[in-house]
């Protein structure tokens, strides 16, 4: 197939052919994504009706705080041409590294604890979150199995669909990694729990200025007004605080939807650690500079769950 076929390729047909791939892979990754979308509806529909007003209102204000955050990080590039490479892996392991210090404390120890008691036994208890956990990984696999996006080491992945330059699958592979984190949030605050949820939105959203201020570096790069690089940098947040609602919805359907809940936005955080940061804080050769801010990063996050938690 020649470059100008793969170039008018819809992404229909580029989903079809990535499924005839491995079609093993994609059968039990749609057979994940059914149940794991009807589970988001489900939350959904729970938010919007039955969600306790102060859990809601608590979700949404943080998911708001995660975007608003990104939109922070965007409004530098108004006065920034760039940012030393060097700098922005630093940055970028400081963010990492609080996203798995708050996959620990605030997701996964409150999970452990509140399905064990749930539950009356640590070994159910812990399976319910380590199932969570796994859906969590499943989610972000088949998102990034079906959603053409860029990894800096590799290059491009999910399906062959050239209409997309490098800079946009950049902001897709934002984009994406936005959602458990804004659901993360929304799970955090489904029972009211400010000790649980403070923390965890302190850190999320922390680290969203870095992204923000990455993306609209990047759309600038190709050429876009700085204006304009600015909006859409902020706009790709706007998955926070909608996935703070599916998150809030999810894990308020019955008692043991919330640890299991509080284990999936930790295993999709902590994918997006190992699949997407790390290794893009470690091409260019400053993997010291991004292990130190890793350290940084994971300190900040426990003293902050301490402080506040």
């Amino acid at each position: 197939m020649n470059t100008h076929d793969i170039a008018q390729r819809s992404l229909w047909q580029a989903w079809v052919l990535q499924a005839r791939k491995n079609p093993r892979v994609t059968a039990g990754l749609i057979a994940a994504g059914v149940c794991l979308l009807l589970l988001l509806l489900a939350g959904s529909y729970r938010a919007m009706t039955s969600v306790d007003d102060a859990a809601f209102d608590y979700a949404l204000i943080g998911g708001f705080a995660g975007f608003g955050a990104t939109a922070l990080g965007a409004v530098a590039v108004f006065g920034l041409r760039s940012v030393p490479i060097r700098t922005q892996d630093t940055m970028l392991g400081f963010a990492a590294g609080m996203m798995l210090a708050a996959s620990s404390f605030s997701l996964l120890l409150p999970g452990l604890e509140a399905a064990q008691e749930i539950t009356g036994s640590a070994l159910l208890g812990s399976a319910t979150v380590v199932v969570g956990l796994g859906l969590g990984v499943l989610l972000m696999l088949g998102l990034d199995y079906f959603i053409p996006h860029m990894h800096q080491e590799v290059g491009t992945q999910g399906p062959e669909y050239k209409r997309l330059n490098g800079v946009w699958l950049f902001v897709l592979a934002i984009i994406l990694h936005n959602l458990p984190e804004g659901m993360a949030i929304g799970v955090s605050f489904s029972q009211g729990d400010m000790k649980v949820g403070l923390p965890l939105t302190t850190a999320i959203a922390i680290q969203d200025i870095p992204e923000g201020l990455a993306v609209a570096l990047a759309l600038r790069a190709i050429g876009m007004s700085t204006g304009r690089a600015f909006l859409l940098a902020a706009a790709s947040g706007l998955m926070e605080p909608l996935g703070a609602i599916v998150g809030v919805g999810m894990s308020s359907g019955m008692a043991l939807a919330y640890p299991a809940s509080l284990g999936l936005a930790a295993g999709a955080m902590i994918f997006v650690v190992s699949h997407e940061v790390i290794p893009e804080t470690h091409r260019n050769g400053h993997q010291t500079f991004a292990t130190i801010g890793l350290m940084v990063g994971f300190a900040v996050m426990m003293f902050l769950d301490t402080a506040l938690g």
